[in-house]
């Protein structure tokens, strides 16, 4: 079979059955969900190639939305259509926003050693399971001189401007130089992306992007409470380069900044979480639940997590249709090529930074992570082992301190 025919070969029951033990086991960030997503859908499942998934995964992360969110439901929209993207989507994200949403009642509860030591040991989670998909990426992706050093290229330039413009820039220029150093690149003729749509359904999802961002931007703010909120939201999901924490500030900046919630209520749902799987949008909930709280809040819960990943969702699958015609061209093809390098690169500083810095404070940390590493990449044990392990390893170093 080829992967063409892998990607529509599924069903939405099959999908759902896929992203919710995904919505409920990937822990650590967004990061992180690259790697489980890498690991299930193309070392296991063969539902996409290296390449194809690194294709889909550099689209994600040069359009502004959630990027692993947006590369799930893309994911699932190849493999089982429409009903795959939404079955794709609710079930990888509606764990988490459940979670957060019942947080939104006990945020005091993360406070003490025991649950700080429980987020740390996700921390460590999401270092074994970056490393594995780095080094897996890289070994298909970069494996020539030419792509090894776009990609040392690409995280030394991150790591002097980390800014979203600069990751904008850095997959830009990976498009142009792949033409120039990745020659031997030739298109795989019949091996595109197969979709349920054309280029002119893409061109109105991209139009319904563009009209409902300015109805955010101009009439929400004069609407009742539900509107207000659902018009900030789908604000911080238009204009948000990166997802994952890069969604904070913007967040504060609408919702904080303008007295909705206070910032220790912010922050609180911030340390929530982190010590839940999926998306970290999904803070839109505990966010919304505070917003109107009482019996609306259930309510602007719903409303808010809609809002914040409608815009990301709308982008990516109005673009598909004209990014996979590039894989037909052999141009194109080492275009792409050149881009494939350059995010491998981007993913190796995002491994530093934040998951390294944020997760490893010691020589302890690192023989845990180590281990879960080893486990990975060796024994491959399944992702809820390893959460156990490091989870269970960060408890046990509590109670023996």
């Amino acid at each position: 079979m080829t992967i063409r025919e892998s990607q529509s070969s599924g069903n939405a029951a099959e999908v759902a059955a896929v992203f919710l033990k995904l919505g409920l086991t990937s822990f650590g960030g967004p990061i992180a969900h690259l790697g489980y997503f890498r690991r299930e859908f193309v070392e296991r499942r063969g539902w996409l190639d290296e390449e194809h998934f690194a294709q889909l995964l550099a689209l994600c992360q040069f359009l502004p939305g959630p990027a692993s969110s947006q590369l799930g439901f893309s994911i699932g929209l190849l493999r089982a259509g429409w009903l795959g993207a939404i079955a794709a989507f609710i079930c990888f994200t509606l764990p988490s926003a459940l979670l957060l949403f019942v947080f939104a009642a006990f945020d005091d509860r993360l406070a003490g050693p025991w649950g700080q030591s429980v987020v740390h040991g996700l921390k460590l989670v999401a270092v074994a399971v970056v490393a594995q998909g780095v080094f897996g990426m890289a070994r298909t992706l970069t494996p020539d001189r030419p792509r090894a050093l776009m990609a040392a290229a690409a995280a030394g330039l991150i790591a002097i401007s980390g800014s979203a413009g600069m990751q904008l820039l850095v997959i830009a220029g990976g498009a142009v130089l792949g033409p120039w150093l990745c020659r031997q690149v030739l298109a795989r003729q019949g091996e595109t992306f197969a979709l349920p749509y054309g280029r002119r359904t893409g061109s109105m999802l991209l139009i319904a992007f563009g009209m409902l961002l300015a109805m955010a931007l101009t009439i929400a703010p004069a609407m009742p409470a539900l509107g207000q909120v659902a018009g900030a939201f789908y604000r911080v999901g238009a204009l948000v380069f990166g997802g994952g924490h890069v969604v904070l500030p913007l967040l504060k900046r609408a919702i904080v900044d303008p007295g909705w919630v206070g910032a220790d209520t912010f922050l609180s749902g911030y340390g929530a979480a982190q010590a839940v799987p999926g998306p970290m949008f999904t803070l839109s909930a505990f966010l919304g639940d505070r917003l109107l709280g009482g019996r609306g809040g259930a309510l602007a819960a719903l409303v808010s997590v809609l809002a914040i990943f409608l815009p990301g969702m709308l982008l990516v699958s109005g673009a598909l249709p004209f990014w996979r015609v590039l894989g037909s061209r052999n141009g194109a093809a080492r275009m792409l090529a050149g881009v494939n390098a350059v995010v491998v690169g981007l993913l190796a500083f995002a491994f530093y930074d934040p998951v390294w810095i944020g997760a490893i404070r010691d020589s302890t940390d690192f023989a845990i992570a180590l281990v879960a590493f080893t486990l990975l990449l060796a024994a491959r044990w399944p992702a809820l082992a390893i959460v156990a392990w490091c989870v269970g390893a960060s408890l046990l170093r509590v109670a023996w301190t």
